[in-house]
Parts: structure tokens; sequence; C-alpha cells
């Protein structure tokens, strides 16, 4: 009797989890002679983002962000992934720490 109850339940969780997971937007981040390209990266407010962040240098550099709480060591020739977001209306900066002076930008939320 009990068992017959909880058939609603559990058909109610395979169509739950057996959904398709909502596609997360893919934007590239170049790094090239010291610098992040695009400085600026637009981004949908409120979506979780993937970048994909590609180091055309010979040397390592780092995708760093503390309002976005992000930090990540791309080594020379190398790629590394960011998941960012959900993200709130607004600008976050971001820098490579192994070349301050020349490694800045920032993602806009919009």
């Amino acid at each position: 009797m009990k068992l017959i109850k909880l058939l609603p339940v559990l058909a109610l969780g395979v169509l739950v989890f057996s959904q398709p997971a909502q596609a997360v937007e893919e934007i590239t981040l170049r790094i090239k002679d010291h610098k992040f390209i695009p400085e600026i990266v637009e981004v949908p407010a409120g979506e979780k983002v993937k970048l994909i962040v590609m180091n055309e240098d010979k040397t390592p550099e780092e995708f760093e962000s503390y309002e976005l709480n992000r930090e990540k060591i791309i080594r020379g020739g190398g790629k590394g992934i960011v998941f960012i977001g959900p993200l709130k209306p607004g600008e976050y900066p971001f820098f490579g720490e192994f070349n301050m002076d020349t490694a800045q930008g920032k993602v806009v939320a919009k």
C-alpha cells in the first residue's frame, strides 16, 4: 500500500532528473602580449557563463578576480576554463597577476 502512494513521487523525481541541462553560454577570452583580448567581456546577467581562456603567450598568466571570486593559472600556450555567474548587473574587474600593468579587464553583466 505504501509503495502505491510513493509511485507519483518517484515518477516526478524521474521527470525532474531526466530533463536536459540548460546550455551555458561560452565566451572565449585570449591572452596575447600579456593583455586580455577583449578587455571588456559582456555577459547576460542572471546566467551562468563558461569563459574559455586561451593563453597565446609563451609564459603563464593568471585569470584572477576578487569580485568574481575566481583565480586560475593558464600555462603558456594553454587554455583554461572558468565558470562565472549567475551575476547581478554590474562590472566585475579581473587581472593577470603575473603582468598586472597590462593584463587588465572586466566582465560587464547586463
